[in-house]
């Protein structure tokens, strides 16, 4: 409604802007047109010249609307997925040396730990940072024989899977749940085609729209929950 309501108010305007204008046209025109086919070419030219620069001053007094959308980053996506605050009463994250974050929910049982060249099954989930979090994997949705989610197996240290994941698990226990935030070059923008992968085409799609297009920061989420290592 304010819409329609702007776009009269704009017509009307506009109008009575151009009329002094349109009227000064046809004075100089028929003016011309008495005094002989020379003078009608001089005072039409300048007639022209008049209406011209009275639509320049029109457009020049309302401001140009324009689709184009900015290629400037709106400010709560710089560096999306490297700054995770935790909420009131939570752990910080953590910053490894290579620039992975994790944060442990629940520390898991034992005394041995995931190491490096560990065999670990995991159920996970990962998310989009900069879609507003859409999952684009989790392994709950493997489950062929609904009797329960099969766990992703990786050999760390063998290549199997993103680095910033497999650095993220090192140093779980089992039963233990870590949340890892993965920067883009150590997750897909780099290694497209490693563990974890989406498991259906929707999923695949949603992956390739962040890690695919430069201007989107292609940060991960993984929740991480650890059933067994050895």
């Amino acid at each position: 409604m304010k819409l329609l309501c702007f776009t009269l108010l704009l017509a009307t305007v506009e109008a009575f802007l151009l009329q002094p204008s349109v009227n000064k046209c046809h004075i100089a025109l028929n003016s011309a047109a008495n005094e002989g086919e020379h003078e009608l070419s001089r005072r039409s030219t300048l007639s022209g010249m008049i209406c011209a620069a009275s639509s320049v001053s029109l457009m020049t007094s309302f401001p140009v609307i324009s689709n184009a959308v900015s290629n400037e980053k709106p400010k709560e996506f710089i560096d999306v997925g490297t700054q995770a605050p935790a909420p009131n009463g939570e752990t910080e994250f953590i910053e490894l040396a290579n620039g992975v974050k994790v944060k442990d929910f629940r520390p898991g049982s034992g005394d041995e730990t995931v190491k490096a060249n560990s065999q670990v099954q995991i159920q996970a989930s990962g998310r989009l940072l900069n879609l507003n979090g859409v999952v684009f994997y989790n392994t709950k949705n493997n489950n062929p024989d609904g009797f329960g989610a099969i766990p992703l197996t990786i050999n760390l240290g063998k290549g199997e899977a993103i680095p910033g994941l497999e650095a993220g698990i090192v140093g779980m226990r089992k039963g233990g749940i870590r949340r890892i935030i993965i920067p883009a070059d150590l997750a897909y923008s780099k290694f497209p085609d490693l563990e974890p992968k989406p498991m259906n085409a929707n999923d695949q799609r949603a992956l390739d729209s962040v890690v695919k297009n430069p201007r989107r920061d292609a940060s991960i989420l993984f929740d991480v929950s650890v059933e067994r290592f050895k």
